[in-house]
């Protein structure tokens, strides 16, 4: 495994972040693909034997059941790992029942007790809030800084100018900027190359992209399928609109794959690690761990690159920022 610093922290994650959607109770949140406990820890202590020491979750998984099974298997080696959690921000009731401070208060706080840690090491905001200032939130999020709870912030879902706007302030008003991003960047999905990649890559901001494998669309040739493909819904949402456009891209990962002798993950991994730090990559097996990790020694060639992105053409924006519902979506 290798390793990198996370933007302009002193975090160092590895280079593939796993994924933890996948896991906690079936029937406690909106997806019913998920593993029980026992399976989870057996993928997170393979994972950690392959040198993944990065595990993103959130509240909103699994009715918080996800954070409850991370920190249930990482307790023992909870200061070798770096641990990634997000909150929602509020809607329904929640919008008058609690100040935008005082809801990402309850929500740090609720998130460690799931976890039983003391802290947490990249809190993410999983979509931008719309109901609260934005000083509001940059000052909420950096009080929890100062008092120890978290070492440092991420967003998810957001607009680049958003994020821009966001860090400005934070740094106009002397609190702890945004110091990675989360979106919805792969091989299929490649809007974020517009502006968002450029405006990371001038001020060190991490990536961190989720659905790197197109909810394993980028990893099963044509006619394979999983529980995820049959059961996930909202990916469907994301993907099932532009399959003819994607399949060009599919053949040539499954067609590159085989003249290299490697895996379709290997192949659609190695591409988006030559763009991103640490992509979050989702396993339901411990097989889905191997290669992940094995795509993190795999480089390609200017020409191979260019091979897989030839076909791409432009994309509707999708899932959380395409979704004028997006409050009730939670990736």
């Amino acid at each position: 495994m290798k390793y990198t610093k996370l933007g302009n922290t002193d975090l160092e994650v590895s280079r593939i972040c796993l994924g933890c959607m996948g896991f906690g109770n079936p029937e406690a949140g909106m997806h019913k693909w998920t593993l029980p406990y026992e399976d989870t820890k057996k993928i997170i202590d393979h994972a950690l034997d392959q040198g993944i020491n990065f595990f993103d979750t959130a509240m909103a998984y699994q009715g918080g059941s996800s954070e409850e099974f991370i920190g249930r298997a990482l307790k023992d080696v909870r200061d070798r790992v770096v641990i990634a959690t997000k909150y929602t921000p509020r809607f329904g009731e929640n919008t008058g029942k609690y100040t935008g401070a005082e809801w990402i208060e309850k929500c740090i706080d609720d998130s460690l007790r799931r976890l039983g840690t003391d802290y947490i090491d990249l809190y993410i905001m999983h979509m931008w809030d719309y109901d609260t200032p934005v000083l509001e939130t940059l000052t909420a999020l950096d009080k929890a800084v100062k008092a120890g709870k978290v070492r440092a912030l991420g967003i998810s879902n957001c607009w680049t100018w958003q994020l821009a706007k966001a860090n400005a302030l934070a740094e106009k008003e002397g609190l702890t900027p945004f110091v990675s991003v989360q979106s919805h960047y792969n091989l299929l999905a490649r809007e974020d190359e517009r502006e968002l990649r450029n405006y990371c890559l001038e001020d060190n901001i991490a990536m961190t992209p989720y659905s790197a494998l197109a909810s394993g669309r980028l990893s099963k040739r044509p006619g394979e399928t999983s529980k995820r493909l049959e059961l996930d819904a909202f990916a469907k949402t994301k993907y099932d609109a532009t399959q003819e456009q994607d399949a060009k891209i599919i053949e040539r990962v499954s067609e590159l794959a085989d003249k290299k002798g490697v895996s379709m993950t290997e192949i659609s991994l190695a591409w988006l690690l030559s763009k991103v730090t640490s992509p979050v990559v989702g396993a339901t097996k411990v097989s889905h761990i191997d290669g992940a990790v094995k795509a993190v020694e795999l480089e390609l060639s200017e020409e191979e690159k260019a091979y897989l992105e030839e076909p791409y053409v432009p994309h509707a924006v999708v899932g959380a920022l395409g979704n004028t519902a997006w409050k009730k979506q939670i990736i």
